[in-house]
């Protein structure tokens, strides 16, 4: 397959996208640390908290979600375990699998991360909507014109 330069509308979507998404992000840094946690121990109990059905809340997990090392998310864990953010569970049937569940003082803090995040994602999901869709037309049009 022969590789194409990317039109200036192109890149300029690609930046759209980043920028907007880094806009979000850059808001739930800010008010994490706000609150005491780092960004990634904030991502981490979100995670935990919000793993979809079926899925265990375990270290692998936490780190495949939050695209990290397994020794990255144990050291991770072990930091907020002694924080008294989360704690470690045993699997009543099986005592190899650990699962991890949010203290207290973990569901406290993710409450007032969570209000915050909301009203930023209302905030700039129309940001985040509209340059989306800005960058996705030259995308579209482009491949239009091949087809």
């Amino acid at each position: 397959m022969r590789r194409r330069l990317l039109t200036l509308g192109e890149y300029q979507s690609l930046a759209e996208i980043r920028h907007q998404i880094r806009r979000y992000l850059h808001a739930g840094e800010v008010a994490a640390r706000m609150l005491g946690l780092e960004p990634r121990q904030h991502q981490m109990l979100l995670a935990i908290q919000g793993m979809p059905a079926g899925v265990r809340p375990n270290v692998g997990e936490v780190a495949e979600r939050l695209q990290i090392e397994h020794h990255s998310a144990v050291e991770l864990v072990n930091r907020m375990a002694a924080a008294g953010y989360v704690r470690r569970e045993h699997e009543s049937g099986d005592r190899r699998e650990v699962l991890l569940v949010l203290t207290a003082k973990g569901s406290r803090v993710l409450v007032e991360l969570g209000e915050h995040h909301l009203w930023e994602l209302e905030e700039g999901a129309a940001r985040l909507s509209a340059g989306v869709r800005r960058a996705l037309r030259p995308v579209a049009r482009g491949k239009a014109a091949a087809g």
